[in-house]
């Protein structure tokens, strides 16, 4: 395997990794950003995006990630799509990062590799995937025209998506497992007056059915323990998330979740990688708080390799 040297080398193509990557390229550090699938991140599915500031109407989440990745590569930094980093190896002063199509080394490492959305493992969500289960409302909702559908969850997350989600469907009923909502106050009251929408909180999905695709789900109210199913056509599943941070067990230090423990500075508890964004270990994950993460990882390594070049 040919080898390729690099200042810095990002892991991951969201808010974060962009964000660092404009300010170490305009440190004029050669940079390499890696990104398993497209740039934009999870935000690039959301339809509307409307607590990102300077954009008093709104914005749709893959422009503003598509603006976010002219902006990197206007500044230098080399964007390489579709490539998967599976190995860290640590060495003097220097970082081997192995992909599933070559291998570089780095001074610095900036790890925004976010996290993916969190499977419930009840009976039916496997075998229904693509046949009325999905985790994406903006990829999949004009499949559901007419048609009464269930979300899963009543965080940001959830309640985000409903809104393109209701320009499509006849109904949606949310199904939250606590006996309350934990997104936003605006969103909830926002979704709460639709006519088009039920919601049942302090229940449980139990089940997912149907024969070729999905007609129904099966509840169960943890209160008093009465089960009841729901014909719906399609299942919208947001149920939190799961950090992608596996290529580094053993190497930095994890919280119990598996998110990257970091200091103020984007350190981690290896001199040389840093960590941002999503995978990191923390209370608020919004885009404005990754961009400031990554804001912060570039001049930090920038400190950090003219340390070690001294």
């Amino acid at each position: 395997m040919a080898t390729n040297s690099y200042d810095i080398i990002i892991i991951g193509g969201g808010p974060a990794g962009l964000t660092a990557g404009i300010y170490t390229s305009r440190e004029m550090l050669n940079t390499l950003l890696i990104e398993k699938d497209t740039c934009g991140g999870l935000p690039a599915s959301t339809e509307s995006i409307e607590n990102y500031p300077g954009f008093p109407e709104g914005v749709n989440g893959a422009d503003l990630m598509a603006k976010f990745k002219q902006q990197t590569e206007r500044f230098g930094v080399k964007i390489s799509e579709f490539e998967e980093v599976k190995q860290i190896e640590l060495q003097d002063k220097t970082i081997k990062v192995k992909t599933d199509k070559t291998e570089y080394t780095t001074h610095a490492l900036i790890v925004a590799s976010g996290s993916v959305p969190k499977k419930l493992g009840v009976p039916g969500e496997a075998e229904f995937m693509g046949k009325g289960v999905s985790y994406c409302a903006i990829c999949d909702g004009p499949l559901y025209k007419n048609k009464d559908v269930a979300i899963i969850g009543c965080g940001n997350s959830g309640l985000q998506e409903a809104g393109p989600l209701l320009e499509h469907v006849k109904s949606i009923t949310f199904i939250e497992f606590l006996p309350y909502m934990t997104a936003e106050k605006i969103l909830q009251e926002r979704l709460q007056k639709n006519p088009k929408t039920k919601f049942l909180l302090n229940h449980a999905l139990i089940a997912i059915n149907g024969k070729n695709v999905v007609d129904s789900v099966t509840v169960k109210n943890r209160k008093t323990q009465e089960e009841k199913h729901i014909p719906i056509s399609g299942v919208f599943i947001y149920a939190g998330f799961i950090p992608n941070s596996k290529f580094l067990e053993g190497i930095v230090e994890l919280d119990k979740f598996k998110y990257i423990v970091t200091n103020e500075d984007m350190r981690t508890s290896v001199p040389g990688i840093f960590a941002i964004g999503d995978i990191r270990s923390k209370k608020i994950r919004q885009i404005d708080s990754a961009c400031s993460d990554g804001t912060i990882a570039a001049i930090a390594a920038r400190d950090y390799i003219k340390e070690i070049k001294k």
